[in-house]
Protein backbone atom coordinates (compact mmCIF):
# COMPACT_ATOMS: atom_id res chain seq x y z
CA UNK A 1 0.00 0.00 0.00
CA UNK A 2 1.13 3.50 -1.08
CA UNK A 3 0.39 6.12 1.84
CA UNK A 4 1.54 10.30 1.08
CA UNK A 5 2.29 12.75 3.60
CA UNK A 6 2.83 16.08 4.47
CA UNK A 7 5.17 17.38 6.55
CA UNK A 8 6.67 20.13 8.39
CA UNK A 9 9.63 20.97 9.76
CA UNK A 10 12.11 23.58 10.83
CA UNK A 11 15.34 23.44 8.71
CA UNK A 12 17.64 25.11 10.76
CA UNK A 13 19.08 22.01 12.18
CA UNK A 14 19.58 20.13 8.81
CA UNK A 15 20.99 19.86 5.97
CA UNK A 16 18.38 19.64 3.80
CA UNK A 17 15.34 17.40 3.24
CA UNK A 18 17.63 14.73 0.57
CA UNK A 19 19.18 11.88 2.90
CA UNK A 20 23.11 12.67 3.18
CA UNK A 21 26.33 10.60 4.46
CA UNK A 22 27.71 12.83 6.74
CA UNK A 23 25.12 15.53 7.91
CA UNK A 24 21.65 15.01 8.99
CA UNK A 25 18.75 15.56 6.89
CA UNK A 26 14.82 15.45 7.09
CA UNK A 27 14.67 12.15 5.56
CA UNK A 28 16.91 10.37 7.18
CA UNK A 29 14.80 11.63 10.33
CA UNK A 30 11.54 10.10 8.77
CA UNK A 31 13.11 7.13 7.84
CA UNK A 32 14.48 6.43 11.19
CA UNK A 33 11.02 6.75 12.43
CA UNK A 34 9.51 4.42 9.74
CA UNK A 35 11.90 1.68 10.59
CA UNK A 36 11.20 1.96 14.57
CA UNK A 37 7.87 1.68 13.78
CA UNK A 38 7.67 -1.10 11.44
CA UNK A 39 10.75 -2.91 12.32
CA UNK A 40 12.30 -2.74 8.50
CA UNK A 41 14.00 0.21 6.38
CA UNK A 42 11.18 2.19 4.44
CA UNK A 43 12.46 4.85 1.76
CA UNK A 44 10.41 7.70 1.55
CA UNK A 45 10.27 9.93 -2.18
CA UNK A 46 9.56 13.41 -1.63
CA UNK A 47 8.24 16.25 -3.73
CA UNK A 48 11.98 17.54 -4.16
CA UNK A 49 14.58 18.41 -2.39
CA UNK A 50 14.74 22.12 -0.27
CA UNK A 51 18.51 23.20 0.70
CA UNK A 52 19.94 23.21 4.26
CA UNK A 53 18.46 25.80 6.59
CA UNK A 54 15.41 26.18 4.24
CA UNK A 55 11.79 25.69 6.03
CA UNK A 56 8.46 23.48 4.62
CA UNK A 57 5.43 23.78 6.04
CA UNK A 58 3.76 21.61 3.29
CA UNK A 59 6.30 19.23 1.98
CA UNK A 60 4.97 15.80 0.48
CA UNK A 61 6.28 12.34 0.69
CA UNK A 62 5.10 8.86 -0.08
CA UNK A 63 6.53 5.96 1.06
CA UNK A 64 4.63 1.67 0.74
CA UNK A 65 4.69 -0.54 3.67
CA UNK A 66 1.65 -3.34 4.44
CA UNK A 67 0.12 -2.50 7.52
CA UNK A 68 -2.85 -2.78 9.62
CA UNK A 69 -2.71 0.78 11.14
CA UNK A 70 -4.98 3.76 10.09
CA UNK A 71 -3.58 6.60 9.02
CA UNK A 72 -4.11 8.32 11.97
CA UNK A 73 -2.49 5.90 14.44
CA UNK A 74 0.73 6.24 11.78
CA UNK A 75 0.66 9.93 11.94
CA UNK A 76 0.50 9.94 16.17
CA UNK A 77 3.27 7.10 16.60
CA UNK A 78 6.04 8.73 13.74
CA UNK A 79 5.27 11.72 15.39
CA UNK A 80 6.26 10.19 18.56
CA UNK A 81 9.22 9.27 16.92
CA UNK A 82 10.45 12.21 15.31
CA UNK A 83 12.56 15.29 17.03
CA UNK A 84 10.23 18.51 17.44
CA UNK A 85 11.32 19.82 14.80
CA UNK A 86 10.16 17.67 12.20
CA UNK A 87 5.99 16.98 12.50
CA UNK A 88 3.76 14.69 10.07
CA UNK A 89 0.67 17.30 9.94
CA UNK A 90 -1.29 14.40 7.67
CA UNK A 91 -1.13 11.10 5.99
CA UNK A 92 -3.13 9.71 3.65
CA UNK A 93 -3.73 6.47 1.71
CA UNK A 94 -3.39 6.91 -2.02
CA UNK A 95 -2.90 4.87 -5.00
CA UNK A 96 0.21 2.68 -6.02
CA UNK A 97 1.19 4.62 -8.90
CA UNK A 98 1.24 8.14 -6.86
CA UNK A 99 4.70 9.78 -7.06
CA UNK A 100 4.86 12.68 -4.76
CA UNK A 101 7.67 14.32 -7.63
CA UNK A 102 6.71 13.51 -10.83
CA UNK A 103 2.40 14.09 -10.34
CA UNK A 104 3.33 17.17 -8.32
CA UNK A 105 1.66 19.94 -10.58
CA UNK A 106 2.73 23.25 -8.49
CA UNK A 107 4.80 24.31 -6.18
CA UNK A 108 4.34 27.26 -3.72
CA UNK A 109 6.98 28.91 -1.56
CA UNK A 110 6.88 31.71 0.71
CA UNK A 111 10.15 34.13 1.08
CA UNK A 112 9.73 36.05 4.30
CA UNK A 113 11.06 39.67 5.21
CA UNK A 114 10.51 42.53 7.02
CA UNK A 115 11.61 46.21 6.65
CA UNK A 116 12.76 48.10 9.45
CA UNK A 117 16.32 49.79 10.90
CA UNK A 118 16.08 47.66 13.77
CA UNK A 119 17.01 44.13 14.18
CA UNK A 120 13.29 42.20 15.63
CA UNK A 121 14.87 39.09 18.03
CA UNK A 122 11.36 36.92 17.31
CA UNK A 123 11.46 37.04 13.57
CA UNK A 124 15.40 36.53 13.13
CA UNK A 125 14.79 32.74 12.51
CA UNK A 126 12.19 32.87 9.92
CA UNK A 127 12.63 36.28 8.65
CA UNK A 128 15.63 38.73 6.47
CA UNK A 129 15.90 41.98 7.54
CA UNK A 130 15.19 44.86 4.75
CA UNK A 131 17.11 47.86 5.85
CA UNK A 132 14.60 51.46 4.25
CA UNK A 133 14.32 53.00 2.48
CA UNK A 134 13.30 50.65 -0.45
CA UNK A 135 10.82 50.67 -2.96
CA UNK A 136 8.09 47.90 -2.10
CA UNK A 137 5.94 49.29 -5.65
CA UNK A 138 9.05 48.90 -7.60
CA UNK A 139 9.19 45.59 -6.30
CA UNK A 140 6.16 44.28 -6.86
CA UNK A 141 5.77 45.92 -11.00
CA UNK A 142 9.55 43.84 -11.44
CA UNK A 143 8.12 40.69 -9.59
CA UNK A 144 4.98 40.46 -12.92
CA UNK A 145 8.11 40.47 -15.42
CA UNK A 146 9.33 37.15 -13.22
CA UNK A 147 5.75 35.55 -14.11
CA UNK A 148 5.02 33.24 -17.25
CA UNK A 149 7.78 30.53 -19.04
CA UNK A 150 11.34 31.46 -18.87
CA UNK A 151 14.59 30.46 -18.96
CA UNK A 152 15.54 31.06 -15.57
CA UNK A 153 19.66 30.26 -16.07
CA UNK A 154 20.24 33.71 -14.69
CA UNK A 155 18.55 32.87 -11.33
CA UNK A 156 20.12 29.57 -10.87
CA UNK A 157 23.77 28.42 -9.09
CA UNK A 158 23.54 25.80 -12.04
CA UNK A 159 23.30 28.06 -14.60
CA UNK A 160 26.90 27.48 -16.41
CA UNK A 161 26.12 23.76 -16.24
CA UNK A 162 25.95 21.68 -19.59
CA UNK A 163 22.64 20.33 -21.33
CA UNK A 164 20.89 21.40 -18.11
CA UNK A 165 16.99 22.67 -18.94
CA UNK A 166 16.25 25.65 -17.14
CA UNK A 167 13.08 26.79 -18.62
CA UNK A 168 10.56 26.69 -15.90
CA UNK A 169 6.87 28.40 -15.82
CA UNK A 170 6.13 31.11 -12.77
CA UNK A 171 2.28 30.65 -12.37
CA UNK A 172 2.36 33.50 -9.71
CA UNK A 173 5.30 35.80 -7.43
CA UNK A 174 2.92 38.00 -5.47
CA UNK A 175 4.34 40.64 -3.37
CA UNK A 176 2.10 40.69 -0.24
CA UNK A 177 3.01 43.82 2.58
CA UNK A 178 1.45 43.83 6.02
CA UNK A 179 3.06 46.51 8.30
CA UNK A 180 6.56 45.82 7.65
CA UNK A 181 6.46 42.41 6.89
CA UNK A 182 7.09 41.86 2.89
CA UNK A 183 5.95 38.51 1.70
CA UNK A 184 7.04 37.13 -1.73
CA UNK A 185 4.89 34.45 -2.68
CA UNK A 186 5.80 32.51 -5.87
CA UNK A 187 3.86 29.70 -7.24
CA UNK A 188 5.88 27.75 -10.33
CA UNK A 189 5.75 23.99 -12.08
CA UNK A 190 9.40 23.66 -10.83
CA UNK A 191 12.66 25.48 -9.29
CA UNK A 192 15.87 25.44 -10.19
CA UNK A 193 18.44 25.47 -7.13
CA UNK A 194 18.34 28.85 -5.10
CA UNK A 195 16.54 30.13 -7.73
CA UNK A 196 13.48 31.29 -5.64
CA UNK A 197 16.09 32.98 -3.20
CA UNK A 198 18.08 34.66 -6.10
CA UNK A 199 14.82 36.29 -7.39
CA UNK A 200 13.86 37.80 -3.69
CA UNK A 201 18.17 38.95 -3.66
CA UNK A 202 17.44 40.48 -7.28
CA UNK A 203 13.98 41.99 -6.63
CA UNK A 204 14.85 43.45 -3.36
CA UNK A 205 18.14 44.96 -5.19
CA UNK A 206 16.17 46.48 -7.34
CA UNK A 207 13.63 48.19 -5.11
CA UNK A 208 16.60 49.56 -2.52
CA UNK A 209 18.31 51.37 -6.23
CA UNK A 210 21.45 48.72 -6.60
CA UNK A 211 20.05 47.87 -9.80
CA UNK A 212 17.92 48.91 -12.67
CA UNK A 213 14.81 48.76 -13.14
CA UNK A 214 15.24 46.75 -16.36
CA UNK A 215 17.54 44.27 -14.44
CA UNK A 216 15.26 41.33 -14.96
CA UNK A 217 14.71 41.60 -18.92
CA UNK A 218 18.62 41.48 -18.97
CA UNK A 219 19.03 38.54 -17.31
CA UNK A 220 16.66 36.61 -18.98
CA UNK A 221 18.09 38.10 -22.76
CA UNK A 222 21.85 37.06 -21.71
CA UNK A 223 21.48 34.44 -19.00
CA UNK A 224 24.54 35.76 -16.71
CA UNK A 225 23.88 35.18 -12.59
CA UNK A 226 26.74 38.03 -12.18
CA UNK A 227 23.64 40.67 -13.44
CA UNK A 228 21.71 39.93 -10.46
CA UNK A 229 21.30 40.70 -6.54
CA UNK A 230 22.77 38.43 -4.23
CA UNK A 231 21.34 34.93 -3.19
CA UNK A 232 19.19 35.59 0.10
CA UNK A 233 20.17 33.42 3.09
CA UNK A 234 17.85 30.26 3.42
CA UNK A 235 16.09 31.00 6.56
CA UNK A 236 13.68 33.13 5.44
CA UNK A 237 12.50 30.79 2.71
CA UNK A 238 9.07 28.16 3.53
CA UNK A 239 8.13 25.58 1.17
CA UNK A 240 4.32 26.55 1.81
CA UNK A 241 2.37 23.92 0.15
CA UNK A 242 2.58 21.14 -3.08
CA UNK A 243 -0.23 20.85 -5.32
CA UNK A 244 -1.56 17.51 -6.87
CA UNK A 245 -4.67 16.53 -8.94
CA UNK A 246 -5.04 13.30 -6.33
CA UNK A 247 -3.36 14.44 -3.19
CA UNK A 248 -4.18 17.78 -2.17
CA UNK A 249 -1.49 19.18 0.11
Amino acid sequence: MRYAMIVEYDGANYSGWQRQKKFSSVQEEIENALERLFNKQIIITGSGRTDKGVHAEGQVAHFDVETDLTPFKMKGSLNYFLPDDIQIIEIKKVSDDFHAQYDAISKVYEYRAFVSRIKRPLKRKYYIQIVPPIDINLIKECAKKIEGEHDFAAFSVFNNQEKQNTIRTVHRLDVLVDGEEVIFQIEGNGFLYKMVRSIVGTLIWIGKGKLPADTIEKMFETGLRELGGKTMLPNGLILKSVEYKEFRS
